[in-house]
């Protein structure tokens, strides 16, 4: 079989099994799709993806799939999810191909929704939209504070994301390193030891019709599932998808 037949068939063969489950007559379902597979060596996707899926499922609105290969993106399948989460970093291996940036460009430009989480602002490091998509990036030279305890403080308490949240303690990893010049809203920073200086630990802005939340915590299982960190990504994943967010999943 040529390689681009190859290649076609399973990316038909991903979309089939990644579908979302049939939303029947609940409207006000979310179908959220979980892009994952590969990052940095010590970030164990394997073992976070499954605690990401759990925070986000504890909204019963949420229908949550998970695929491991970013050439899903390239389908004509993605149109059916409301929002894309990238828990993905293509850390020494080449960016996904161009009809899945592309497509995921075009998924959220028209009027889906993006989130990234921790490691992510480092993926796609050869494609030049990604910093706009991404809003900031891994700027290739700095990293975090030492892993351990810190404070987030929610800045923007007139966001739908952080209306009604309140501060909280973590322990994670506290990136220093994301860069990129598009307006941004702050929800949420984080004040780090080694530069003496408050970062972005949650932001969000539009994408053409779409909406972009993104976090740069989540280093493990521990700093994922926290109850802080838990309520922001899982608020930040309904309001990109064009949902209502609720102050307490479920209610």
């Amino acid at each position: 079989m040529p390689r681009s037949t190859a290649l076609a068939a399973m990316v038909l063969l991903l979309a089939v099994s990644a579908l979302p489950a049939t939303r029947g007559a609940d409207a006000d379902s979310i179908c959220v799709l979980i892009v994952t597979g590969n990052d940095y060596p010590g970030h164990v996707w394997r073992e976070t993806t499954p605690a990401v899926r759990q925070i986000l499922e504890q909204d019963p609105r949420m229908i949550v799939r998970v695929i491991e290969d970013p050439e899903f993106l390239a389908s004509p399948a993605l149109d059916q999810y409301d929002v894309v989460v990238l828990h993905y970093m293509n850390w020494e291996s080449p960016d996904p191909s161009p009809a899945a940036s592309q497509r995921l460009q075009q998924f959220v430009h028209n009027g889906k929704g993006l989130v990234l989480l921790h490691f992510a602002c480092g993926a796609w490091p050869n494609w030049p939209e990604f910093a706009n998509l991404a809003g900031r990036i891994w700027d290739k030279v700095n990293s975090h504070d030492p892993r351990g305890p810190f404070r987030v403080d929610v800045v923007d308490q007139n966001h739908p994301v952080t209306r009604g949240l309140a501060s909280f303690e973590t322990d994670d990893e506290l990136y220093i390193g994301l860069t990129g010049q598009r307006p941004i809203t702050v929800l949420a920073t984080a004040h780090s030891k080694v530069t003496n200086q408050d970062h972005p630990m949650a932001f969000v802005f539009d994408y053409g019709g779409g909406r972009v939340f993104h976090t740069p915590l989540g280093h493990d299982v521990k700093a994922f599932t926290l109850p802080g960190p838990a309520e922001l990504i899982r608020r930040g994943c309904v309001w990109a998808a064009g949902r209502e967010v609720q102050t307490a999943a479920g209610k």
